[in-house]
């Protein structure tokens, strides 16, 4: 039999699904006039701003964009290659740090907690890191450079030393009684456990290395070797130098590059890929930020 409901909740209803639909489209709205924006004229942009709809709609942006798309589509595999490495890598490494010291019987585990919480404290500077990869590393101009220094986090260790904190040591306990080794615990029963607080990281070092175009732009200097966002980053930077006046008048054909929809255009390239990857871990992510962020 249905309950009836009383007017009190009826009235808590409409407002509780308006203000969720009214927060829904404060949020949406941004995306949408940038999806919009990079499928607007130049002129338009320029002389009216932006529009929930243009006026005409235009390709010139992707067309700019994708002038070259065997570079494109390189930059895009250069990227996606080093996100699938780098945080497979990053979530191994991550995840056996944090287990070693979430375990009681680790004597030394406060001093190494702390060795790691102190060096989110002070950092060496940029010129030191630069000579480190350099000189002495010897990884300059190599995908290595764009994996290896975002591998290991001291605010992730932190937050997976706090998730699998709350696995029972009791399942850790029986594990041993019946014959299974530290690795075996840790393969067979801690990582399917902490399946929400990996997905939690997966997706930090994901964005991490998707969006990271500054070591780029230290290190890299084959072209072939750029990643997405600092390839992209270079487009919108001659298409700035295009629109200058001196460009202008050394151009013999009356060019004017899109550079306000071209930003647009660049972002819905870039952030597009990854936007998918959320609804997937979506309620892994909640679950594991909460958990790891309450436990001592």
């Amino acid at each position: 039999m249905k309950r009836k409901k009383d007017p009190a909740t009826i009235l808590f209803q409409i407002i509780a699904y308006s203000t969720v639909t009214i927060l829904t489209v404060l949020c949406l709205l941004p995306f949408w006039l940038v999806v919009i924006g990079s499928f607007t004229t130049e002129n338009e942009i320029i002389g009216e701003g932006f529009k929930l709809w243009p006026n005409a709609l235009s390709l010139d942006a992707y067309h700019a964009a994708f002038s070259n798309p065997k570079q494109i589509l390189q930059a895009y595999w250069v990227t996606t290659w080093i996100t699938f490495v780098g945080s497979i890598a990053g979530l191994f490494l991550t995840s056996m740090a944090g287990y070693v010291l979430s375990r009681g019987d680790f004597k030394y585990r406060n001093s190494f907690a702390f060795f790691m919480y102190f060096t989110t404290l002070f950092g060496g500077g940029l010129i030191p890191w630069y000579i480190l990869i350099v000189k002495y590393l010897a990884l300059k101009d190599s995908y290595l450079v764009m994996i290896i220094p975002s591998l290991i986090s001291a605010w992730n260790i932190i937050l997976m030393k706090n998730f699998m904190k709350s696995i029972p040591d009791s399942i850790v306990e029986s594990a041993r009684i019946d014959g299974a080794n530290d690795f075996t615990i840790y393969t067979r029963l801690i990582m399917p456990l902490s399946t929400p607080g990996l997905a939690t990281i997966g997706l930090f070092l994901a964005l991490g290395y998707w969006n990271d175009w500054f070591t780029a732009n230290i290190f890299i200097t084959t072209e072939a070797k750029y990643p997405l966002q600092f390839f992209l980053y270079k487009i919108l930077a001659n298409a700035a130098v295009l629109r200058t006046n001196i460009a202008a008048n050394l151009s013999a054909v009356n060019f004017t590059a899109p550079a306000e929809t071209l930003k647009m255009a660049v972002a819905v390239i870039v952030t597009g890929p990854i936007v998918f990857l959320y609804p997937f871990i979506q309620k892994y992510f909640v679950k594991g930020l909460t958990i790891g962020a309450v436990k001592g």
